[in-house]
C-alpha cells in the first residue's frame, strides 16, 4: 500500500488552553491533508473525507512543538481507502522560542479514516 507523512510546526496563534495547549481537533485537520495527499497519489484526485473511526487522543500538543503526521493506507475498495493515522510529537516548544528535538516521537492522536475517490472512467 502507500505511507505518506507530513511534518508541521504548531504555530503559538493555535493555542487554545493554558499550558499553549492546542485542541485535539488540530490533529484532524492535519490528518484531512494526508488523505488528500494520499488520494492524489493513488487516484490523481483530491477524494472527500467521509469518516473517522477510533479516534484515540493519548497526549497533548502544544504550541511550539513539531508535529510528524502519518498516514498508511490499510484497506482499498473500488472507491474507498481506509487510512490508519498516526500524530507524532518530534520536537517539543519549552517556551519562547526554545524547543528540544525528542529522542522517541510522543504519539498524541491515532485514529482510522475513510476516504472516497471518484469512480474510474
Amino acid at each position: 500500500m502507500i505511507t505518506v507523512t507530513h511534518r508541521r510546526y504548531v504555530p503559538y496563534a493555535h493555542a487554545h488552553y493554558a499550558g499553549n495547549l492546542v485542541d485535539g481537533a488540530y490533529s484532524l485537520g492535519l490528518f484531512g491533508d494526508v488523505a488528500t495527499e494520499v488520494c492524489i497519489q493513488l487516484d490523481g484526485d483530491e477524494g472527500l473525507f467521509a469518516s473517522y473511526d477510533d479516534v484515540q487522543f493519548k497526549a497533548p500538543i502544544q504550541a511550539g512543538d513539531v508535529l510528524e503526521i502519518v498516514g498508511t493506507v490499510t484497506r482499498m475498495g473500488t472507491r474507498s481507502r481506509t487510512i490508519a493515522f498516526e500524530s507524532r510529537v518530534v520536537c517539543r516548544g519549552t517556551g519562547g522560542s526554545a524547543a528540544s528535538v525528542l529522542d522517541e516521537p510522543i504519539v498524541a492522536v491515532t485514529a482510522t479514516g475513510t476516504v472516497v475517490v471518484p469512480a474510474k472512467q
